[in-house]
């Protein structure tokens, strides 16, 4: 079977108007409201403003987008290499044509400032482009064996259908880079989207792909109640990988689910971070400081690899939390329309709520305040706290929001010490004068990345992105998402007749 890659928009797109149409689910290749009966409001966390009302999906619509998709995975997966790889190259190009409009939905449905999401627009950008490449590096391999008249073989092939479930704080580039991949690999795709960003999340990439022309049912998109299809999603017996990234608590149910249903499938999991910042005693401080304010507020600290705690050195510690604090009162925070704004509103109440929780927990736990401020309406003022003790809340806890706790380490030993003791393992940076100081340092840290001298706040499309311990499982990036999204099949053949002992 041929599969034919469309050239010509469909009517739920104009590819030179911008996007309409957010207001159901995208199944099969058509946009149809969901049947479950209940409205989605997607919502503005700055002004307010409702920006869709989605009529969402229940457990009947779930079960026809993972069949649609097992049903187009076939041919997509015998189609050329190229053929995958042009709706790849052609939805880059789409990417960047829709630069505008993509940042704009960025900034208006996850709070974003522009800084933000232009940098989530890069990320989008990035990992379309590598992804074009997968087609042709999908490779098998020839096993030496002793044995002769005998041939081993490794084959190398898609999955099937994986379902993505993504999260609300980079929502396009955290559903792309697993949709991107999985496409590319010869996958099917059914992905949910967060319920607060239910368009960057997902819809929009529906939108590129069918402008793209992708094959009908490869994606489908799925928006409904959590009470309804979500471990419905991971139960499924269609989907071979379940790939999920947000919380440790949600990650290890959806793991737990997907051995536990009719089908054992895989997981690749992008779960919590703790990430340690450590500042050694010969640290620049101008580039630690403005390192660090970067790592720890972009995107109001709503980042997996945020800077969660910034442990300093005793030596330096009172000069860097001066220059930390300066630099910190420089940030504006408010309208995240506003080019200047550095720090814009948290997604929800229900977020803001925890932040709170946070601050008031600090205080009484013994830290001490130097910055911070009531919110304003969802826009929390950046905080400081200093006198911070590992085992205090604000330190063990991830801190979604804008908050920073400032450690005192006495020596190299204890820094490392501090960095290491969390049940997290993503990201973490070191700054030291001496490169490879900080990564013999590096090396010793438990988390599946270390930064030298540059923030946590880290991610290519070609390195391998994952974490250790109770910070997930899989690898995500270049040929690490090659080997998590396709599977090998060992084949032996016989050229010449066996001698058998019986």
């Amino acid at each position: 079977m041929t599969v034919k890659v469309a050239t010509t928009p469909r009517s739920s797109y104009s590819s030179t108007g911008r996007y309409t149409g957010f207001d159901g689910q995208y199944i099969n290749g058509t946009w149809r409201p969901g049947r479950h009966g209940s409205i989605l409001a997607d919502t503005d966390p700055y002004s307010g403003e409702t920006l869709a009302e989605i009529q969402q999906a229940n457990k009947d619509d779930l079960d026809e987008a993972y069949s649609s998709a097992a049903s187009a995975q076939i041919a997509w997966a015998a189609a050329t290499p190229m053929t995958r790889a042009a709706v790849m190259f052609r939805s880059a190009q789409i990417i960047e044509e829709r630069h505008d409009e993509i940042v704009d939905w960025i900034i208006r449905e996850s709070g974003s400032t522009k800084a933000k999401a232009e940098l989530e627009w890069q990320f989008v950008y990035s990992v379309t482009l590598e992804a074009a490449s997968f087609p042709h590096r999908m490779r098998g391999d020839i096993l030496p064996l002793d044995e002769a008249g005998k041939e081993s073989r490794v084959y190398r092939s898609p999955l099937g259908v994986i379902g993505v479930i993504s999260p609300w704080n980079f929502p396009m580039y955290l559903s792309h880079r697993s949709v991107a991949p999985a496409l590319a690999l010869g996958n099917a795709v059914v992905l949910k989207p967060a319920e607060d960003t239910p368009i960057t999340g997902g819809l929009l990439i529906a939108k590129v792909y069918e402008e793209a022309g992708l094959p009908p049912g490869l994606l489908n998109v799925v928006i409904g109640p959590i009470e309804e299809i979500g471990d419905a999603f991971s139960l499924h017996p269609i989907p071979r990988l379940i790939s999920f990234t947000g919380s440790t608590r949600v990650g290890r149910h959806i793991g737990q689910l997907a051995i536990s249903g009719p089908r054992i499938k895989r997981v690749a999991l992008e779960l919590g971070g703790n990430a340690p910042c450590v500042i050694l005693d010969d640290a620049d401080l101008d580039q630690a400081v403005r390192a660090t304010v970067i790592g720890r507020f972009l995107h109001q600290g709503q980042i997996c690899m945020s800077t969660n705690r910034i442990i300093v050195d005793a030596k330096i510690h009172d000069e860097f939390v001066d220059r930390f604090v300066a630099h910190v009162k420089t940030l504006k925070y408010g309208d995240p329309k506003n080019s200047d704004v550095s720090l814009g509103p948290v997604i929800n109440q229900k977020q803001l709520k925890a932040h709170l929780a946070h601050i008031a927990s600090a205080r009484a736990e013994g830290a001490t305040q130097l910055l911070g401020g009531d919110p304003q309406g969802q826009v929390l003022p950046p905080h400081v706290f200093v006198g911070v003790r590992n085992e205090m809340t604000v330190a063990r806890e991830e801190m979604f929001g804008p908050i920073a706790p400032i450690l005192k380490a006495n020596g190299e030993a204890e820094a490392l010490r501090m960095a290491n003791d969390t049940e997290f393992g993503l990201s973490s940076a070191v700054f030291t004068r001496d490169r490879e100081r900080g990564v013999q340092f590096a090396l010793k840290v438990e988390a599946g990345m270390t930064h030298v001298n540059d923030h946590s706040v880290d991610d290519t499309s070609t390195g391998p992105f994952g974490g250790e311990k109770n910070s997930g499982l899989g690898r995500f990036g270049g040929d690490w998402i090659i080997h998590e999204f396709t599977r090998e099949h060992w084949i032996t053949v016989r050229h010449e007749p066996a001698v058998y002992p019986f």
